[in-house]
C-alpha cells in the first residue's frame, strides 16, 4: 500500500513539472511577441554573421530557395527559369522588336521602383572596418607561379565554359577574335609596350587591338540612384576605383551600344561602398540585407531581358572594391566576371574567369594620380618602407619584427602623416605592401606611381592584370611566413636586378593611372576592361 502511494506522488510530481514547463514556454513566447523579437536566429556557414529567422510571408519564397539551393545548378549560381531556350529566344525576338530599350528609349523610371526602397542614410562610423575580427593565415598558399597556371589551363579547357542555352552572332565574334589572338603575329619589340612586362607582348597587343576593334558593352539602366549609376558619390577614398571605372564606362563613346543583342559584356553599374553605406545597419552584424538588395536586382534584371539566361550569366561583369563584395554577389552572380578589389584565391576568386580590381586611394578626383614619381634608384637609401594601421594578423607581425630592429634602412612604422608617407615612398627601394584584414591593398598602386619596387606580403591575393602582366619582373613577392627573412631576402636581390626592375616600375605606371575627361590607351580604365574581355573571350568555345 505505502508503495503504491509512492508511485501516485512521483506522477502526481511529474505533472506538475510537464504543466509548469508549458507554462514557462508559452510566457516565454507572449514575451518575445509583445516585444518583437524573432524567437530563433541562424548563423550564416559564408560569414558567421547572425541573421533573422524567416517571416511569415516569405515561407513559399523560402521554401523555393532552398529547393534550389539543394539542387545541382545552385554550385553555379544559376537559378533557371521555367521557359525553355525556344520561349527565351523567342523573348529575345521579341524584346529587340517591341522594347523601348531597342528605340533607345529609357526604361529606368518605369523599373526602378521594382526595386526595394533605399532607407534613411544611417550614420557610419569613420573607420573604413569598425567590426573586424583578425583571420587566421590561409592553410593552403597558391604561388604567384601556380596562379599563371591555373589562368592557362582555364583558359585553354572548354569544360570550363558554359554553353549559351542558344546561339547568337557575339558568340562567333568572340570565337574568331579568340582565334585570331592565339595565332597573334609575333611581335618582338613595341614602340608603347615594353615586352619584358608581359607574358607573352604579341598576344596582349593583339587582344588589345581586337577590344579596340570589336567590344560592345551594354549597360542596363535599372536600378536606383546612388547604389547604382552614380559614381561620382565614390570617386575618393580607398573604394574610388569602382566609382572611376563606372563613370567611364558610361560615358564611353568607344565601347557603349544601345542595343543589347550586340553587346559581347553586359554591365551591372552598382557600388559595393554605397551599398554598404546605405543598407548596412551599424552594429547589427548583419549583411543579409544587402545580398538580398543585389539578388532582387538580378531577378529584375532576368524578369526584363532574356540575355542573364542565355548564358546564365558569364557574359555580364561588375567592378567592386568593398571587402565584403565577395562574400554579397556569391549565389547568382557567381558566373558573372566579378572584378574584384579583395581578390582572393584561397577563397572564392576564379583565376581565369574572375578579374583582380586594382584598389587605388584617391584624396582628390580632380588629381587622381597625385604627384606621381620619385627619386632615381641611386638616391633611394631607404631599403623598404612600410606604415599603416595595425590591421589583420600580418602587419602587427611585421611591426613587432622590423620596428625595433637596429637596422637604419629599414623603415617600418605605424601610421604616419600622408605627406611623410608619400616621402617615404619616393625614397625607397623597396616598398612593402602587407595585407590588412583582406589581401588587397593600395600600397600596390601607390609604390607604382611613385616608382618603388612593390613588395607584397599577402599570400594567395591575385595582383592585378595577372592575364598580361608578369609581376615577378617588377615586383618581389614574400610568402607571410618569411617576414622575420624580409631584409635577408631583399638584400639578396642584386644591384643591377633591382635598377631593372625599377625602370620596369617606371614602364608599367602608365597601366595604373586614371585619366579624367578621356580615358588614354593602356590606362587603368582599359586595362580593366580588358582583363575583362579577355576572360570571356576564353571563356567561349
Amino acid at each position: 500500500m505505502d508503495q503504491t502511494r509512492v508511485f501516485r506522488f512521483l506522477g502526481q510530481v511529474e505533472t506538475c513539472r510537464v504543466v509548469l514547463l508549458m507554462v514557462l514556454v508559452f510566457t516565454v513566447v507572449l514575451g518575445l511577441q509583445y516585444f518583437e523579437l524573432t524567437p530563433f536566429s541562424i548563423v550564416s556557414p559564408n560569414n558567421g554573421t547572425v541573421t533573422k529567422a524567416r517571416e511569415p510571408n516569405d515561407v513559399n519564397k523560402s521554401a523555393e530557395n532552398e529547393t534550389f539551393l539543394a539542387s545541382p545548378e545552385a554550385s553555379s549560381g544559376f537559378r533557371p527559369r521555367n521557359d525553355t531556350a525556344e520561349d527565351l529566344k523567342s523573348f529575345e525576338h521579341k524584346f529587340v522588336n517591341d522594347s523601348p530599350k531597342a528605340s533607345g528609349q529609357s526604361r529606368g523610371n518605369a523599373t526602378a521602383s521594382s526595386l526595394p526602397s533605399l532607407p534613411p542614410k544611417i550614420p557610419q562610423s569613420n573607420k573604413k572596418h569598425h567590426e573586424r575580427s583578425t583571420k587566421k593565415p590561409p592553410l593552403v598558399v597558391i604561388s604567384i607561379t601556380q596562379m599563371n597556371n591555373m589562368i592557362l589551363k582555364r583558359h585553354s579547357d572548354p569544360h570550363n565554359s558554359l554553353a549559351p542555352r542558344w546561339g547568337s552572332k557575339v558568340d562567333k565574334e568572340l570565337e574568331t577574335a579568340r582565334n585570331q589572338i592565339k595565332n597573334a603575329a609575333f611581335v618582338k619589340k613595341d614602340d608603347t609596350l615594353y615586352a619584358p612586362l608581359y607574358h607573352n607582348l604579341s598576344i596582349f597587343k593583339r587582344s588589345y587591338e581586337l577590344m579596340e576593334q570589336n567590344l560592345k558593352v551594354y549597360v542596363y539602366s535599372e536600378g536606383d540612384r546612388p547604389i547604382f549609376h552614380q559614381p561620382e558619390a565614390i570617386m575618393e577614398g580607398v573604394y574610388a576605383s569602382e566609382g572611376w571605372f563606372m563613370k567611364l564606362m558610361e560615358s564611353s563613346h568607344r565601347f557603349l551600344t544601345k542595343d543589347p543583342t550586340k553587346a559581347h559584356l553586359f554591365y551591372l553599374a552598382f557600388s559595393s561602398r554605397i551599398l554598404q553605406q546605405k543598407l548596412y545597419v551599424r552594429e547589427s552584424h548583419r549583411r543579409r540585407n544587402l545580398v538580398k538588395y543585389l539578388r532582387d536586382y538580378i531577378d529584375l534584371i532576368v524578369s526584363n531581358y532574356p540575355f542573364w539566361n542565355r548564358t546564365r550569366g558569364s557574359d555580364h561583369f561588375f567592378t567592386a572594391c568593398h571587402d565584403w563584395a565577395p562574400a554579397e554577389t556569391r549565389g547568382p552572380y557567381m558566373n558573372c566576371i566579378r572584378s574584384l578589389c579583395n581578390a582572393d584565391v584561397g577563397v572564392d576568386f576564379v583565376v581565369g574567369k574572375d578579374v583582380s580590381l586594382p584598389e587605388t586611394k584617391i584624396s582628390s578626383a580632380q588629381s587622381p594620380n597625385g604627384k606621381i614619381g620619385g627619386n632615381r634608384p641611386s638616391k633611394r637609401t631607404i631599403l623598404a618602407f612600410f606604415a599603416g594601421n595595425l590591421h589583420g594578423y600580418v602587419r602587427p607581425i611585421l611591426l613587432n619584427q622590423w620596428s625595433s630592429r637596429p637596422e637604419p634602412d629599414m623603415k617600418i612604422f605605424n601610421r604616419i602623416d600622408h605627406k611623410s608617407y608619400i616621402r617615404f615612398m619616393k625614397r625607397s627601394r623597396f616598398c612593402v605592401c602587407a595585407k590588412g584584414y583582406e589581401v588587397n591593398s593600395p600600397r600596390v598602386v601607390e609604390a607604382v606611381l611613385y616608382g618603388c619596387v612593390p613588395v607584397i606580403i599577402s599570400d594567395n591575393f591575385v595582383p592585378p592584370f595577372l592575364e598580361v602582366l608578369d609581376w615577378q619582373s617588377f615586383a618581389v613577392f614574400v610568402p607571410e611566413k618569411e617576414i622575420p627573412n624580409l631584409r635577408k631576402i631583399l638584400i639578396s636581390i642584386p644591384v643591377r636586378r633591382y635598377v631593372e626592375m625599377q625602370r620596369r616600375v617606371l614602364k608599367v605606371q602608365k597601366h595604373f593611372m586614371w585619366h579624367d575627361d578621356e580615358p588614354v590607351r593602356y590606362d587603368m580604365f582599359h586595362m580593366i576592361l580588358h582583363s575583362v574581355w579577355y576572360n570571356r573571350v576564353f571563356q567561349t568555345f
